[in-house]
């Protein structure tokens, strides 16, 4: 083992399950705004709900959940999308000592019959008559689910009203009996490759990262004296939407939902609701910086923008370089430069956000460096957090005053970390997971003398800073016998504003390959913008050719970054996009590579054909040794 960084603890000890944090807000201020919802969905109004009108709210459902015969340590799946509904029915069913299994809304009939079977789950909550309909299909292998819950049919007014005869002392006592070790959530992993395992994350698990951020970073959300607030908008059914739903109710966090992921819905929230914190993964703050630059050069300021964008960077590093010690800061002639865009350009940006965010998150993968400083230069820094659903969530965090862009901070206090010999990443603390389900050879595989080898890949620096590199597994050996760790790369391809998603490939092949989808909002910009005059067949060959040469040129720059014998060599452009829906990403947005491999296995292999069959052709040395990238569009 190598680069041990520990930290001691820091947050208050818990004591009960995590309803306690909302009726203990509501003993202590009763009219604080907990959460904000919209009586339409397509209304720009926000009604905030106080903590004791949540709290009354909860306990009604409770109620109901005792009258229906849902007991301490069974089992109630979640599947829904990120609604008001869920963050009330989840603190219900914690109320009466119940676990929560979420289960994302757009899961497989195999999926959903495999996640409430393995946990046993005597009752699930879903949003619609489609997924009334999934559970239905499978409910023959199912014999111990009894309830079926429909949202949007009212299902939280049913509960209420079955639940009218249950006194509130019963209530009260069930609640009173949560112990901290037991279990809250059966979290299922992404399943990127077989079938996902059920996580038994406790309640003090879950509580520990929350409490120990709000402890150290919550005054850092909100301006002094302003009720911090978040647009809440990822999947409750993954450990990172949990985490975000526990830090607002556990720290007073104004909290709204928004259920549509589509980029209109997430605009309009965001100019409405005016959070002051924003997370998210990658790719959500990737879009945004594709969505600045297209309006940009809508506007004919796209020269403009990349101007203010490379000046937002200069100033971050700077900046940086000056808190680390490593630097003097910003020079005269950049901070005048900077404070002009500020004026310009940089508001503008963060209005279009609301116009209130100060900080935010990004998690699920690697956030590059370049788009951590640009936000951070243009007055919204965003840092990549690091966590996984074995560790319930985050298990670092960033300094005050000594954050480092391009890593993923420091271990939370409490939080122990180690890189092992081969690299990979080691984690032990109090938010470590129970175990895996049903699964007591793999439990304890992952947990080694007390440590958890999460799989990912990493280094700490001789400060204590962890960067992530990848996952252990998706490590590409070429036939040449060079590993190569394929994130860095990704991340670098979809730095392109014409790129949305990247895999790259090569196991026991003589060189990595990458297969690239087009972002198409950004690729109809790209084609107006482009004009070619002439006629129509000629202008399409033409564009084709001009499209060749921006991918090649994406290519070449993520290759820029990496050895010879690490770059992309062979690329293909795919019409079809990666999405939970045709199974090639998972519900938080991972990408399955296995089962991109099999999808487009074909396409794979006469990629590398076609370049075998250019290397075989008399030409240059450099032809043969796989030297120039080449590109299959398809």
């Amino acid at each position: 083992m190598r680069d041990v960084a520990l930290a001691p603890t820091a947050a208050p000890p818990l004591t009960g399950g995590l309803a306690d944090a909302l009726f203990e807000a509501a003993e202590r201020t009763p009219a604080l705004p907990m959460l904000a919802r919209r009586p339409d969905a397509f209304a720009g109004v926000w009604e905030e709900v106080t903590a004791v009108e949540l709290r009354d709210e909860v306990v009604d459902v409770a109620k109901g959940l005792i009258a229906s015969g849902v007991s301490p340590g069974h089992r109630v799946a979640l599947m829904a999308r990120t609604r008001y509904e869920w963050t009330v029915l989840s603190h219900a069913l914690w109320t009466v000592g119940a676990e929560v299994v979420p289960i994302h809304p757009t899961s497989s009939r195999e999926q959903v019959e495999w996640i409430l079977r393995d946990a046993g789950c005597v009752a699930v909550a879903v949003e619609d008559e489609q997924g009334v309909m999934t559970v239905g299909t499978a409910c023959a292998g199912l014999p111990r689910l009894r309830h079926v819950w429909q949202l949007d049919a009212g299902a939280l007014d049913q509960l209420v009203e079955r639940g009218l005869p249950v006194p509130l002392t019963t209530v009260e006592s069930l609640r009173r009996i949560v112990l901290p070790d037991s279990t809250a959530v059966i979290a299922y992993t992404s399943g990127t490759s077989g079938h996902p395992l059920g996580c038994a994350l406790s309640h003090r698990g879950l509580a520990y990262p929350c409490d120990t951020l709000l402890a150290g970073w919550r005054h850092t959300t909100a301006l002094p004296g302003e009720q911090p607030s978040v647009l809440a908008f990822l999947p409750f059914s993954h450990v990172y939407g949990i985490m975000i739903q526990q830090i607002c109710v556990r720290g007073g966090v104004l909290m709204a939902h928004e259920p549509e992921l589509t980029e209109a819905a997430l605009a309009s929230a965001l100019r409405t609701f005016r959070p002051t914190y924003l997370y998210g993964v990658p790719s959500v703050f990737e879009k945004l910086y594709k969505n600045f630059l297209r309006t940009a050069q809508q506007a004919g300021h796209g020269a403009l923008f990349e101007r203010a964008a490379r000046t937002a960077r200069d100033f971050a590093g700077a900046e940086e370089r000056r808190r680390l010690g490593s630097g003097p800061g910003p020079g005269l002639e950049l901070r005048l430069q900077h404070a002009l865009y500020e004026r310009t350009v940089y508001r503008k940006l963060r209005g279009a956000l609301g116009g209130r965010v100060l900080r935010g998150t990004s998690g699920g993968s690697s956030l590059s460096r370049e788009l951590s400083l640009f936000y951070e230069g243009i007055g919204l820094y965003v840092h990549d957090g690091y966590g996984l659903t074995e560790t319930s969530g985050g298990i670092t965090m960033q300094p005050l005053g000594r954050e480092k862009s391009g890593t993923v901070g420091r271990p939370l206090p409490g939080t122990d970390v180690q890189v092992a010999d081969d690299g990979e990443i080691l984690v032990r603390g109090p938010s470590v997971f129970q175990g895996y389900i049903r699964e007591e050879a793999r439990t304890r595989a992952a947990l080694r003398g007390g440590w958890l080898g999460t799989g990912d890949i990493g280094r700490l620096d001789s400060e204590g800073y962890l960067t992530i590199t990848g996952r252990k597994k998706d490590v590409i050996v070429t036939s040449g016998g060079k590993s190569v760790a394929p994130a860095p790369l990704e991340q670098r391809l979809r730095l392109h504003p014409l790129v949305h998603q990247a895999v790259v490939v090569g196991d026991d092949r003589p060189c990595v390959g990458a297969l690239i989808t087009l972002d198409p909002d950004f690729l109809a910009h790209w084609r107006a913008a482009l004009a070619l005059p002439g006629d129509s067949a000629g202008r399409e060959t033409r564009e084709e050719n001009a499209l060749r040469e921006e991918i090649a040129r994406a290519v070449a720059s993520a290759n820029s970054a990496v050895s010879r014998a690490e770059s992309i060599r062979v690329y293909r452009v795919l019409q079809e996009p990666f999405a939970p829906g045709n199974g090639l990403l998972t519900p938080s947005l991972k990408l399955r590579r296995e089962a991109i491999a099999r999808h487009y296995a074909a396409e794979i292999e006469a990629m590398y054909e076609a370049r075998s069959r250019a290397a075989r052709r008399p030409g240059p040395e450099e032809q043969a040794d796989w030297d120039e990238p080449d590109s299959v569009f398809r």
